[in-house]
């Protein structure tokens, strides 16, 4: 018994913040001190750091919740499924539902039981559970759903990724940019056919690394609302671990699987940071003594942004579809899934499509 992705699918929000439009923005160190350089400066770096030319934004009325449930039914739709004969619903996200312009979260009841409603699921024997792994939330689901078919637990699984990050940034901090809003999904199911996953690896992290991602308060410290936490991460940190770790976790990943590095034809990577990912990529070539081939990490993080677990999805779903210019996969490709994030987490998949 084999185990493939039946069905793709993705909603990217239509509202598109620009880099300009963060101009006005006042930044702060963390240490609450405003920074020297002017906002152009800033920008005009970070643009070169991380590629992120725009971002999408959900409208104000969607949550987490609701951009999760457009991405799930396009999924559906694509696998030409019933619904009702979905057996588990794994929703990752970090964040829950946090409305616009309120400071709360809200995870009661579950955003993956919030999707089952939307969808209309009537099947008491369909379970619905969240997942908070970071940004690699997707791919450990896409992990979960096999463990389930492989145990016979399940024969279908619907694996969704999905995050409203603006929603908690500060408008303070240079990293605000970096962050999106977006959802990806994936129908996960047993299959006959010469395909599916054939590896995986995860491993966490957390003696040192436990809190290069997290919770904390507004770098202005003039801030009325100083009792408000927002996501907090050490850059560099982030960095220096993503580059060492990823590849590590990749070329466990492939030795695994059956095949060589010459038989991967793409590279499906959290959308975290461009030159982060192209210096992932280049170690993980580099353990085996070889360049990194052309045109083998598609991207969309410079139109999109970084929305943490649907990064991966999302990009699946677009290259899919032919729209992210020079990439496609055809039937046969192996192609590997990685990411690295909040826990600090890291895992990775190989899969023949």
């Amino acid at each position: 018994m084999n185990i493939k992705i039946s069905g793709v699918g993705s909603y990217i929000p239509t509202t598109v913040q620009l880099n300009e439009e963060f101009s006005n923005h006042e930044f702060f160190n963390n240490d609450g001190s405003k920074f020297e350089q002017e906002n152009n400066v800033i920008i005009e770096k970070f643009k070169a750091i991380t590629g992120i030319c725009e971002r999408r934004y959900a409208k104000e009325h969607h949550t987490t919740s609701d951009i999760a449930y457009f991405a799930a039914d396009n999924a559906i739709k694509n696998a030409e499924i019933d619904p009702e004969t979905i057996d588990y619903i794994i929703v990752a996200h970090n964040f829950g539902d946090v409305k616009h312009n309120t400071i709360q979260s809200d995870m009661v009841p579950s955003i993956a039981a919030r999707v089952k409603h939307s969808l209309g699921i009537e099947n008491p024997k369909c379970v619905a559970y969240d997942l908070i792994f970071g940004c690699p939330g997707w791919v450990e689901g896409v992990i979960h759903a096999k463990a389930f078919i492989k145990s016979g637990m399940a024969k279908r699984c619907l694996v969704i990724g999905a995050e409203t990050l603006s929603r908690v940034v500060d408008k303070h901090d240079r990293d605000a940019m970096i962050f999106s809003d977006g959802a990806g999904a994936t129908i996960i199911e047993e299959t006959s056919e010469d395909c599916g996953i054939l590896s995986n690896e995860t491993a966490t992290f957390s003696s040192k690394e436990a809190y290069y991602l997290e919770m904390g308060s507004s770098y202005n410290s003039s801030s009325s609302h100083d009792d408000v936490r927002y996501i907090k991460m050490l850059g560099r940190k982030i960095y220096e671990f993503g580059c060492l770790k990823v590849p590590q976790a990749m070329k466990e990943c492939l030795d695994n699987s059956g095949y060589t590095i010459s038989d991967v034809k793409k590279i499906f990577i959290h959308q975290a940071n461009e030159k982060m990912d192209e210096a992932i990529i280049k170690r993980f070539y580099k353990q085996y003594k070889e360049s990194v081939p052309e045109n083998i990490m598609p991207m969309c993080i410079q139109k999109l942004g970084n929305s943490s677990v649907a990064t991966i999805p999302t990009l699946l779903d677009l290259v899919n579809q032919g729209k992210i210019e020079g990439h496609s996969i055809e039937k046969g490709d192996i192609i590997m899934f990685a990411s690295v994030g909040a826990g600090m987490n890291i895992n990775a998949i190989t899969y023949k499509v």
